[in-house]
């Protein structure tokens, strides 16, 4: 029988409406039978899709997961604004002005590169010790300061002018409130708008297509055993490129000595973050030069 220190890997996970990424994780533990579990990126309860699951020793890499683009299909409607700025909230404001699908698309160039968003009030964000959403209901609103985050891109997939009804397709970091984004794209169109669905189709390396449902994970561990529902680690790190060591530098490495950039084929003064492999192939972690030294940030091998 497979021990849990044994176990490692990253599953794919397509998190349900209404399910909290904890509520992923909890189920997880009681299919898997592992306790060290954890998650890639937190989804809102009413958002579904791509929700990244690091399982037994891959759990390691949770605090230095790649901050890379997610990407997203948000669905949305013109007209009205909530005070969650999705459908799951109370209507506050209304507008009367119709857009064009014209008018939308000029709108979106202005919200694309680094760009300032105040989170909302109902966000997990703490300010003084307490979270937004805590406070939001309590029927406050406090003032918030804004954030930078990175919108990679923005583009219409389609909208019903006459509905008010529409969807995006956008790319951005980590940290960005895509209900956020809609709400403010309405207010720079002279409407309001409101997120009322969300999709996550990527995250952290991980496709709409590597992903299963809770249903299908439970099945296959059943079936096939834990092995069968586990992608390996480095998946999640595939936005790094790869540097791989000899037999000789492997040892050196793993036994903690720091090498030097023209050992492992890098330029002094190449600060990117690269996936290391041993010898035979094994995923060892991830490093960086730092002051002409291939140094690690973190590893996942055992001695």
């Amino acid at each position: 029988m497979m021990m849990e220190e044994d176990i490692s890997g990253v599953i794919g996970v397509y998190k349900p409406m209404d399910w909290t990424s904890f509520d992923v994780v909890a189920k997880l533990r009681g299919v898997l039978h592992v306790r060290k579990i954890g998650h890639g990126g937190t989804l809102d309860p009413m958002a579904e899709g791509v929700l990244p699951v690091l399982v037994g020793q891959a759990t390691k890499a949770c605090d230095v997961m790649p901050d890379t683009e997610k990407e997203y299909i948000a669905e949305f409607r013109t007209g009205i604004a909530t005070d969650t700025q999705d459908i799951t909230g109370e209507v506050i404001k209304r507008s009367s002005k119709r857009v064009s699908i014209r008018e939308l698309a000029d709108a979106l160039p202005e919200f694309v590169g680094e760009i300032m968003q105040v989170p909302p009030m109902y966000s997990a964000v703490k300010v003084g010790g307490k979270k937004l959403y805590e406070l939001a209901r309590e029927g406050k609103t406090i003032e918030r300061e804004a954030r930078p985050i990175v919108v990679r891109a923005i583009r219409v997939l389609d909208y019903d002018e006459h509905m008010c009804l529409g969807r995006l397709k956008i790319m951005c970091s980590k940290g960005t409130y895509v209900r956020t984004l809609i709400n403010d794209i309405g207010e720079a169109m002279g409407c309001c708008a409101t997120m009322t669905s969300l999709v996550r189709t990527y995250s952290t390396g991980i496709e709409l297509k590597d992903c299963m449902r809770i249903e299908e994970i439970e099945g296959r561990v059943m079936c096939e055993g834990v092995q069968s529902v586990l992608m390996p680690l480095d998946k999640v790190f595939g936005f790094y490129k790869e540097v791989r060591l000899d037999d000789r530098l492997t040892g050196l490495y793993k036994n903690g000595v720091k090498l030097r950039g023209e050992q492992v084929g890098l330029e002094a003064d190449d600060s990117k973050i690269h996936r290391v492999y041993g010898a035979d192939g094994v995923f060892l972690g991830i490093a960086q030069m730092v002051d002409g030294e291939f140094r690690s940030i973190k590893n996942f091998f055992s001695n």
